[in-house]
Parts: structure tokens; sequence; C-alpha cells
């Protein structure tokens, strides 16, 4: 439960439930600019752009990538349905990388502006997983306990 100096944060997709818990700060990249939420902060409703979705609790903090989605605040809660989202340690930099790779190469031969568009989509989203995950393998900070169920662990 929301206390007077946190809010209530929920990250979900179509497949899983991310996070549900407390925060002092969430940090969430907006398609209008980075947002900044903190507790009783007033109503909005917005659209997310690929990026890091950030949430602190005291001194501890959580990187999540999202590629997208709807972020709402109402009655001191943040409710992020995301398209996609990982924790940044979830995130196969090798995988990534490859996406990143294929996404330029096929775009230099891209046939019409829907399949550029697509393919810098795919781009943005690839490199957006890997600088999240350098930022968070970089950061010494304390992390925040989140349980994981068994098929996530």
């Amino acid at each position: 439960m929301a206390t007077r100096d946190t809010l209530h944060v929920e990250i979900v997709t179509a497949e899983r439930e991310l996070y549900s818990g407390e925060a002092n700060l969430v940090s969430a990249p907006g398609t209008e600019g980075r947002l900044g939420i903190l507790p009783r902060h007033a109503a909005l409703l917005t659209t997310l752009s690929p990026g890091a979705l950030n949430i602190k609790l005291g001194d501890a903090e959580e990187p999540i990538f999202v590629s997208g989605g709807f972020l709402e605040v109402s009655n001191n809660s943040v409710i992020v349905l995301a398209d996609t989202a990982e924790f940044a340690e979830e995130i196969d930099q090798a995988r990534a990388e490859e996406a990143r790779r294929r996404a330029q190469e096929h775009l230099a031969q891209a046939q019409s502006d829907v399949e550029r568009a697509e393919l810098l989509g795919a781009l943005e989203r690839a490199m957006t997983r890997l600088r999240v995950a350098e930022l968070a393998r970089r950061r010494s900070g304390r992390r925040l306990e989140i349980p994981r169920s068994d098929s996530e662990q």
C-alpha cells in the first residue's frame, strides 16, 4: 500500500507482471519527453517510447526496458501497460546486437517509407535495449528486491 512518501507501481505486459510494489520515483520515457512521477502526482495518461523505465525506492533502483505502451497515474498509483518489457539483467546483449546489425543492413535496402519506418523502429528498440543493459551493468548501486516466479529464475 502506498504511503505518504511512496506510490504504488505496476508494470505489466500481455505475457506477465514485471513489477508490483512501492516506489519513491518512477522515471519513464514518454513520447513527449522523459517523465518523473513522484508520490501524489496529478492524474496523467500518456504513451511511452522505447527506453529505460527506472523505479527508485530509497537508495535502490531497478532499470527496466520498455518498448512502448501506456502509463497512467491516478490516486497515487502508476500503471504501465508495456508492449514488451524486461529487466535489464534479462536482456540478451548478443541477441540485441544482432537485431541492431540486421535492422541497419535491411534499412539500406528498404523499398518503401513503411518498410523504412518499421526498420527504424526495430533499430531504435535494439539500440535502446543495449543502452539499458549497459547502464545497468555499469551501475554499482543497490537493486530493488523483486520476487521472481520460479519460471523467471
